[in-house]
């Protein structure tokens, strides 16, 4: 697999800092993932100590843990303190998936952080440490996946997408998207896994199927001159929150941010209408895409946007929906010999790269047929 590019969260620290005004704590202290939360707790009040030197002294019952979710990368927790003159300060801890560091760039991660937090995006960084991060803490719920079809809240989500993706991130404008599908295809292809039944599975998996599928759409989304934004990349209903009182919607998690193809990130978020089920039966039809691309593309005129510009998005967002399925397929294979997590990363390669096939026809059709000037129909 290569050597794993182990970093320092000092190092980590220093480079975050120079992306925002205040300071960034640091401490090179780590939390086993695999412990239990009582068990986890006196280490997390050490490091809380250790990053934030105002409550060294304070007593441990000052300290109290909740667990915010359990995704299958992250570990979050709510960690609230009483303070001596009475006032509680809550904060978000992530605690990073083990062996994360092989599909996620952590450096690139904490550089956008700063940037999209200064635009008024996520929770503010705080902290960062030997295997995770500490943020502001978020009022608000997460997002269900039938929430993110609602037509109210489709229209803001893509609203506060649009902004998203006019945010400056400095470094390389080069997307990302096919980089990191031959970076995964690469890790993907040179597994051997221990248990007999997974070896058996994955050795049905023929790459250089999959590679023909991943060069041709390449080529073809080569084609339709996308343009290149600052991407969120994973924007599922859980990296969405919103106050219901205020009415407020967060965008948060950007550790697979990068700049990468418009088409993309929108086409992602659509596939994650399936839900945690992956019932891709609930994708968007056309009338609810085009109902989110006019919030979108013309925020203040929704009902403005041309046909043209319409359909020219349509077939974007929907040929780059199937490189989002590729994607998580050769992420998944990965995280299914490299996470310790009790999730059946095998079985979702299989789901993912066999929807692409049902939905690759109908898609790679309409592409064509819109750049050979006959529309969408």
């Amino acid at each position: 697999m290569g050597v794993v590019k182990i970093w320092n969260a000092m190092e980590v620290a220093e480079g975050a800092r120079e992306t925002t005004s205040s300071e960034i704590h640091s401490s090179s202290l780590t939390i086993d993932h695999s412990l239990s939360l009582p068990q986890m707790t006196p280490r997390i009040i050490e490091l809380c100590k250790d990053l934030f030197k105002q409550w060294s002294n304070l007593d441990n019952s000052h300290f109290s843990l909740d667990t915010i979710s359990g995704g299958i990368t992250n570990l979050l927790l709510k960690v609230s303190i009483r303070e001596e003159n009475g006032n509680t300060v809550n904060m978000t801890l992530r605690l990073y998936g083990p062996n994360t560091e092989y599909v996620i760039d952590r450096e690139r991660e904490l550089q956008a952080i700063g940037y999209l937090s200064a635009a008024g995006f996520g929770a503010k960084l705080l902290g960062v440490f030997g295997n995770g991060m500490v943020q502001s803490f978020i009022n608000a719920r997460t997002l269900t996946p039938l929430d993110m079809r609602k037509p109210k809240l489709a229209a803001e989500i893509a609203k506060q997408l649009r902004k998203f993706h006019q945010v400056e991130v400095p470094g390389s404008k080069e997307p990302q998207l096919w980089n990191e599908i031959f970076k995964f295809f690469k890790k993907a292809s040179g597994l051997k896994f221990d248990d007999n039944e997974n070896q058996r599975k994955y050795e049905t998996v023929s790459f250089k199927e999959v590679h023909t599928e991943v060069m041709e759409l390449k080529e073809l989304t080569s084609l339709l001159n996308a343009p290149v934004v600052f991407a969120h990349n994973d924007l599922l209903s859980g990296n969405l929150m919103l106050n219901d009182d205020e009415e407020k919607l967060y965008f948060i998690d950007f550790e697979y941010g990068s700049y990468n193809y418009r088409g993309f990130d929108i086409g992602n978020h659509f596939n994650e209408y399936a839900g945690y089920d992956c019932d891709y039966s609930l994708y968007p039809n056309k009338d609810e895409q085009y109902h989110f691309f006019r919030h979108y593309l013309e925020p203040e005129k929704p009902n403005e946007v041309s046909e043209k510009d319409l359909e020219a998005l349509y077939v974007e967002t929907n040929t780059f929906m199937l490189a989002s399925h590729l994607y998580w397929a050769l992420w998944a294979l990965i995280q299914a010999k490299m996470s310790p997590i009790d999730f059946d990363y095998l079985s979702y390669f299989f789901l993912r790269y066999n929807e692409y096939k049902k939905q690759k026809d109908e898609c790679i059709l309409l592409a064509q047929a819109y750049l050979s000037g006959s529309g969408t129909g």
